[in-house]
């Protein structure tokens, strides 16, 4: 590895402080959730906020829950090569790309937290119910949520870096010099 990328490696510590920050309160949570909460029993908190224990045993919104129990590998290692690869672009990414490392830091502890789950558990722990007249979205936890703004965050720096990397064609040119 060249110097560069190890200075960077070194300056990501931040991010991968708050990659770890992102765990811990994703596993505490689900830890009190799973302690406190009677499964699939909702506990209202707002007319449209329950917390509703539920095991997934399958991707985003119970995608394969019912597959039979290979989906379970198969998950965990989807999530180690995005982890790692996480891990890598992170300690490459140049250190003033801030809204970039909050993107990968919020997506990187959200699949370790849910990774953490599937591996012990064999399962990710849901607790967060959110609905409106009947209509009930997906449970999901502090690492769903941390993946999504994660997700978020990067497509604004996404949309954000493009426009600097790419000057208006309606800009004159800069002058050439002879």
């Amino acid at each position: 590895m060249s110097d560069a990328v190890l200075r960077n490696g070194v300056g990501a510590w931040p991010w991968f402080l708050l990659a770890g920050l992102v765990v811990l309160l994703d596993q505490y949570t689900k830890g009190l959730a799973s302690s406190e909460l009677a499964y699939a029993r909702p506990l209202e908190v707002f007319s449209w906020f329950n917390l509703t224990l539920q095991h997934n045993t399958g991707a985003a919104f119970s995608f394969l829950s019912d597959a039979g129990g290979w989906q379970r590998w198969f998950f965990t290692a989807i999530a180690v090569v995005i982890s790692v690869g996480l891990v890598v672009w992170l300690a490459v990414a140049e250190r003033g790309q801030w809204l970039l490392g909050l993107s990968l830091a919020l997506i990187l502890g959200g699949a370790i937290g849910n990774l953490w789950d599937r591996v012990v558990l064999g399962y990710v722990v849901d607790f967060i119910s959110v609905h409106y007249r009947g209509w009930y979205f997906p449970a999901f936890n502090i690492a769903d949520s941390a993946i999504t703004v994660g997700a978020g965050c990067m497509l604004l720096d996404s949309f954000l870096s493009s426009r600097h990397s790419h000057p208006d064609a309606n800009d004159p040119k800069p002058e050439q010099a002879d």
